[in-house]
């Protein structure tokens, strides 16, 4: 298995890992009476904003600590240039998650338009930020299995 393999599926694994143990989390933090509309902005705000940042620095340590693990293990260094392939296979990963993450943006726009509750909104942009976060990993795992 090569180096890019193994990092699509740890950024795969640790995606899934923080978006699971973060909702479970603010899973308990929602609030027991219903929110009014201020309370389901500061709510769903905040989930959107902290989940973010936990995810970005998460994902550079794990990236650390992948590159660490790597060397100490196979006494190679992370490739040092991305050739054609690495960045053909980055557009495509790229280009599908943006898809994914648009068609989420729209389906939340439109159960606005439908008249359908603010979380119902938040809710649909969360897991469209999320299943894009997953094909990106996943089209790039597909891609260095099969070719482009």
């Amino acid at each position: 298995m090569t180096y890019q393999e193994k990092k699509s599926i740890v950024s795969l694994i640790s995606a899934i890992l923080i978006f699971g143990f973060y909702c479970l989390y603010m899973y308990t933090q929602y609030p027991e009476g219903g929110l009014g509309t201020a309370e389901t902005f500061r709510y769903w705000g905040s989930f959107v904003l902290v989940l973010t940042v936990i995810s970005i620095v998460a994902h550079i340590i794990i990236s650390i600590i992948f590159n660490i693990v790597f060397r100490i293990t196979t006494r190679e260094k992370e490739p040092a240039f991305a050739d054609e392939l690495d960045k053909l296979i980055d557009l495509k990963a790229t280009r599908n998650s943006f898809f994914v993450f648009v068609v989420g943006f729209l389906l939340a726009m439109g159960s606005l338009v439908m008249d359908q509750p603010l979380q119902v909104m938040f809710v649909i942009l969360i897991a469209s930020g999320f299943i894009s976060d997953v094909t990106g990993s996943v089209t790039k795992l597909y891609h260095y299995r099969r070719g482009v």
